[in-house]
Order: C-alpha cells, then structure tokens, then sequence
C-alpha cells in the first residue's frame, strides 16, 4: 500500500538516506528539515510504511522552487515520482503559488518527461549549474490554476 503524506521529522532519517542513494552532493538531514518548517513544503510516498520518495518545496510569495525529488533506488518506475509532483502541486493550489520553478539535470531525460508530463514547460538554460559532475540545467516551470 502507497500512502502520499507531508514529510515530519521521523521521515528526515529516511529521506537523508536516499539522498545520499541519488544525488552526487546529497543534501543532510538537517539541510532537509527546513521542507518541515515554514516557507517549506514537502512529501513523502511510504510503500507498506517505508520512505520509498520524497520531494520538496520552498515557497516564497507566489512562487515555489522544487529542491528535489528523488525515489529510492529500489522503488522506481512505479509513478512515486509522479504522485511526489502532484503533492507539490495541490500544495501549490491550496496555498496560493501560482507558478512552480526547479532545475533539473539537461542528461536527466527521466526526470525531464516526469516534469513535462506534470505540466512544466523548459524556460531557459542555467549554464555549469551543477558541480558534481558539471552540467547545464534545464529551467523549468509550470503555472497553478486557482
């Protein structure tokens, strides 16, 4: 059974872990508790009551930036990613954000037809952004219907 729920601090230990499983500079657990706090806005999908996803959000304004999504390694091509997005999203809606912003990986084809199947169209080109290894990203945003 999938559960899609806000993320708390019991859920911070898990996601850390799969931080450190998807990202080349993972983000620490105590970089991850701002998504629990104000002006953050995040998910957590649990398979049969584990952390199998998460994603974040931090919120300012109208805006919102995505910061990541990442799914467990064993848990992938099963739609968390997708179900992730649509959290951020309603979260979006319900508190006034009109527009959702991130940058993701220009290699990153799995990510970039999640993102462009969720609504968010390429806007532009961040040159060198990432470090590890260095890499363009892709600018990309999707508008909130009220």
């Amino acid at each position: 059974m999938t559960e899609i729920l806000p993320i708390a601090e019991e859920h911070l230990c898990a996601v850390a872990e799969i931080e450190q499983l998807c990202f080349c500079e993972p983000w620490s657990e105590d970089s991850l508790r701002m998504l629990t706090r104000d002006g953050g806005a995040g998910f957590v999908a649990l398979v049969d009551g584990k952390v199998a996803a998460y994603g974040g959000m931090l919120c300012v304004l109208d805006e919102g930036q995505i910061t990541n999504i990442a799914t467990h390694p064993l848990f992938r091509r099963r739609g968390l990613g997708a179900a992730i997005v649509d959290a951020l999203s309603e979260h979006a809606k319900n508190n006034g954000i009109t527009s959702i912003f991130l940058e993701v990986r220009e290699s990153n084809q799995a990510a970039r037809s999640l993102y462009t199947a969720a609504g968010f169209e390429k806007i532009g080109m961040r040159k060198r952004f990432y470090r590890a290894p260095v890499e363009d990203a892709v600018l990309m945003r999707r508008s909130i219907d009220a």
